[in-house]
């Protein structure tokens, strides 16, 4: 096992009717910013339990964070917490509001010249941020228990990453019943994300990290077994609750912790994002099993034990069985309805030169765990994917 430094401050408050606790969590002399998406969070209700527990608290409101979050539209946010003075942030969404919460609570306090430059040094020069709670809303990027963010420059079409220990949640509020009127595409999105966030940190090399192995394991075996669940059939409860618990466990860094990590599916993936705004968890869906079958031989170890104890393959030999497992996960995902192949979303050869293009121009030439995935490895997994 590598060494490892591991801390997660963040509170958890998870159950159904929890908003109201946020009375007790958030200061009585706060003054507040609420900041969410689109119309959702105001038809079902959760803004108003939201303005009922804030009580006699000043807040104000912003309307808007897209889905995969601008630094345009961030950026006005910070305007408005600088313009009047506000001293703490809540987040009412999934991941793409926490994460725009995130550089808004980054960005405010930022001396330097454009708060831009939080993102091109990867948030290292982050010193002090607006302390912020979170309504999930959306299970997916585990966002809600972290301490990292993705954010988009539409000028040039770039996502950059922020991580700083300064932008963990204080509390996050998780009532599984949120998740009852958002349509199959997002819960879909929500289940291929959480699995594959727990596959960029278990598939790669053997360390005998037996724990975090083992709870790896037990999320993939758990998102399988809920996954057609809570996309095809009815809301329910237990599976709701089960899907956000284990999206936030995916990738609060318990998982992490001691083990070589990948992400090179991610960083790929969020080139086709940023290029052709396919949604996140749809691009890695792409990427991920293309990426497993090219790298076969790095994985080879972690691919056998992946088969074995996630997808109970134990017959025929070593290379049946990685092809099995990785053509599994493959079918998992489309039985959630989420397609794989970039021909399905209309894109060919020429998407995959501008991807390229992107990769090396934002110095993602060294990818995966054992930096050897080049731009010239990218655009062969990306041909896979065709």
């Amino acid at each position: 096992m590598l060494n490892f430094d591991f801390y997660n401050p963040t509170r958890i408050v998870f159950g159904e009717k929890t908003v109201a606790k946020i009375g007790a969590l958030i200061p009585e002399n706060a003054r507040v910013l609420i900041l969410y998406g689109g119309e959702s969070a105001e038809r079902n209700g959760t803004l108003a339990e939201v303005r009922t527990a804030l009580g006699n608290r000043e807040f104000y409101e912003f309307k808007g964070i897209e889905p995969n979050p601008t630094y345009e539209t961030l950026m006005k946010a910070v305007a408005t917490v600088r313009e009047k003075g506000l001293d703490f942030l809540l987040a009412v969404g999934g991941g793409s509001v926490i994460d725009g919460t995130k550089f808004v609570a980054s960005a405010t306090h930022f001396k330097g010249e454009d708060p831009w430059q939080i993102l091109e040094a990867w948030g290292s020069n982050v010193t002090q941020a607006v302390p912020f709670g979170v309504i999930l809303t959306l299970p997916a990027t585990g966002s809600e228990m972290n301490s990292a963010a993705v954010i988009t420059r539409s000028a040039t079409k770039t996502k950059a990453l922020l991580a700083s220990p300064l932008v963990f949640p204080q509390f996050s509020i998780l009532d599984p019943t949120k998740t009852y009127t958002l349509p199959a595409r997002q819960l879909a999105n929500g289940i291929v994300d959480a699995f594959t966030h727990t596959v960029e940190q278990y598939l790669t090399y053997p360390v005998d990290a037996r724990v975090q192995d083992r709870v790896a394991e037990g999320l993939l075996q758990t998102l399988i077994e809920i996954g057609p669940k809570v996309v095809n059939e009815p809301a329910d409860y237990d599976s709701r609750a089960n899907m956000m618990w284990t999206a936030s466990m995916a990738l609060n860094g318990l998982i992490g912790a001691g083990v070589p990590q990948d992400w090179a599916t991610h960083f790929i993936g969020h080139e086709l994002t940023a290029l052709y705004e396919i949604d996140h968890a749809r691009t890695l869906a792409i990427v991920l099993p293309s990426l497993l079958k090219l790298r076969r031989n790095g994985k080879r170890a972690k691919l056998l034990q992946y088969a074995a104890r996630v997808w109970n393959i134990t017959a025929g030999d070593e290379d049946t069985r990685i092809d099995i497992s990785i053509q599994k996960t493959r079918e998992f995902f489309e039985s959630l309805g989420v397609k794989t192949r970039l021909s399905e979303y209309g894109l060919g050869d020429d998407a995959i030169n501008q991807v390229i293009e992107q990769l090396t121009q934002h110095g993602m030439t060294m990818l995966g765990e054992h930096r050897d995935i080049t731009p010239d490895v990218s655009r062969q997994i990306l041909q896979a994917s065709l």
